[in-house]
């Protein structure tokens, strides 16, 4: 701690014991009912600086992971958690969990996804390299025959496999640039064909 803020700690709490002497002598008939009143007034308070802190969680809790208006053709999709917004769609006839990302340049399955999806990584030619926050990875070109999102279907899809760990494939730019409008506003994304 510097001279400066130790000089102002003390003068802030020589001011909060005048202040809180005075409050306590013309409050002394009362003091109980309040010191009540301040009780009461500081859990509001408190609370009130928790709820603002926990609404993003709150509202995403009870929006649903994604939702779809199908007949304005715009797919509207909350922020979830983590920051991200996440879309199940299904591909060759298997819903996959994906995070959209708007940096990642093909849609890119995980090991397990892909697998799930009836490609078998084994056999893959991992020829590509692509650039990852962790580094470079080999990725292997693959092409989906399906991808449904809600009534939206598109077939010959091209992807990726990665070779390194993931948790969560990536719904990147190979399938997001099927859409006329990529909109994030308020906490939603919204996709319009």
């Amino acid at each position: 701690m510097t001279g400066d803020s130790i000089a102002t700690l003390l003068f802030l709490l020589v001011l909060l014991t005048v202040i809180g002497g005075t409050f306590f002598v013309a409050n002394r008939p009362s003091i109980g009912q309040t010191a009540r009143t301040l009780g009461v007034w500081f859990l509001l308070f408190v609370g009130l600086i928790v709820a603002y802190g926990l609404w993003d969680d709150v509202r995403s809790q009870f929006s649903g992971p994604q939702s779809f208006d199908e007949t304005g053709g715009a797919i509207t999709v909350p922020r979830q958690r983590d920051g991200h917004f996440h879309l199940t769609l299904i591909v060759n006839e298997t819903p996959v969990r994906f995070i959209v990302d708007t940096g990642a340049t093909d849609v890119v399955l995980s090991d397990a996804d892909a697998r799930r999806v009836g490609l078998n990584p084994d056999e893959l030619p991992f020829f590509g390299q692509a650039m990852t926050a962790n580094g470079p990875v080999d990725i292997a070109r693959v092409t989906l025959n399906s991808v449904t999102l809600g009534s939206l279907r598109d077939e010959n899809v091209r992807a990726s496999v990665n070779s390194g760990a993931m948790n969560t494939s990536l719904l990147g730019m190979s399938y997001l640039n099927r859409f006329d409008t990529i909109q994030i506003q308020n906490g939603e994304l919204t996709l319009i064909r």
